[in-house]
C-alpha cells in the first residue's frame, strides 16, 4: 500500500451518545430495551446487558403507564460509565415505593428495581425541549465495577 493513500489516523473516540424516541405506546419499552441491548453488545459491554435492559425497561414503563406523551431516550457510554437517561412530557416527580415487609407487590416496584440494580440514580435538574423531566440510571461502564445486589 501506498503510505501516501494511507488515510490519516482516526482518534478512537472514547464517548459514544445515541438517542432514540419512543412511542406513546405498549411497545416503547421493548424497543427502548433492545436500544440498549444493541449499544452494549455494539461496543462489547455484554456484562452490562442485563441490569441495563431492565432498569431501562422500568423507566420506559412508568413513562408509557404514567405519561400520555413519547418517551425519549439518552444513552452515553464512556470508558468508565454506562449512562441512560428517560425522558417524558410530565413535570410529576417519580415516586419510589417499597412494599411492606412480607408484603407481595404486583406493581410499583420499577424505580426500587432501578434503585436496586443501578450503581446510581436520579432525576435530571434540567428539562430536555419539550421533555418536563428525565429520570437517569448509571452502570459501570467495564461490567467490573457493576456490584451484586444478592441480599
Amino acid at each position: 500500500m501506498n503510505p501516501a493513500r494511507t488515510p490519516a489516523h482516526r482518534p478512537t473516540q472514547l464517548t459514544h451518545e445515541y438517542s432514540l424516541f419512543a412511542p406513546a405506546d405498549a411497545t416503547a419499552p421493548r424497543l427502548c430495551r433492545d436500544f440498549v441491548r444493541a449499544v452494549l453488545f455494539t461496543h462489547d459491554r455484554e456484562s452490562l446487558v442485563m441490569p441495563a435492559a431492565l432498569c431501562t425497561s422500568e423507566l420506559v414503563t412508568n413513562v408509557h403507564l404514567h405519561t400520555k406523551g413519547t418517551a425519549m431516550l439518552r444513552v452515553r457510554l464512556t470508558p468508565a460509565r454506562f449512562h441512560v437517561s428517560v425522558f417524558d412530557e410530565s413535570p410529576d416527580p417519580p415516586v419510589v415505593t417499597h412494599p411492606a415487609a412480607g408484603a407481595v407487590a404486583c406493581w410499583g416496584r420499577g424505580l426500587a428495581l432501578v434503585a436496586e440494580m443501578a450503581d446510581t440514580w436520579g432525576v435530571a435538574a434540567e428539562r430536555a425541549g419539550r421533555f418536563a423531566k428525565g429520570v437517569w440510571f448509571e452502570l459501570g461502564g467495564s461490567g467490573g465495577s457493576f456490584r451484586s445486589h444478592s441480599r
